[in-house]
């Protein structure tokens, strides 16, 4: 099986929600960010073979990387661009037993955009 490519998704803007998701918990628990990278180097590797409990599907096209560090949970959330390319989206730390349809839903509107444009929407940047 072929790596999966790992895309950072960016608003039209040149934010980009994970990475600065990401910059943001290296600052407040290295620990929890170390986490987090081992599962995008998991979905890297894995593809759409990632199961629970380190990754599960959502809805509508949306899946999340489970990330945890003592009692936090840290959430990716991502969707799959063909059969190689996953595009990070949106994260959160979550704090009840569900992710927030809130959160969700930012998720979904990112994954309409970047379907009509990747080009703008794909951040070619370090983390």
């Amino acid at each position: 099986m072929p790596e999966t490519q790992i895309i950072f998704y960016q608003e039209e803007d040149g934010t980009v929600p994970v990475v600065e998701w990401l910059k943001e918990l290296k600052k407040k628990n290295p620990k929890g960010f170390i986490n987090c990278l081992a599962r995008i180097q998991q979905l890297q590797t894995s593809g759409h073979e990632l199961r629970r409990p380190a990754s599960d599907y959502l809805r509508d096209g949306i899946r999340e990387l489970r990330a945890k560090h003592r009692n936090v949970q840290y959430r990716i959330l991502y969707f799959f661009q063909g059969q190689n390319i996953a595009i990070l989206a949106h994260a959160i730390i979550k704090k009840g037993s569900a992710v927030p349809n809130t959160d969700i839903e930012k998720a979904i509107t990112r994954k309409n955009i970047f379907e009509q444009n990747p080009t703008v929407h794909t951040y070619q940047g370090e983390i």
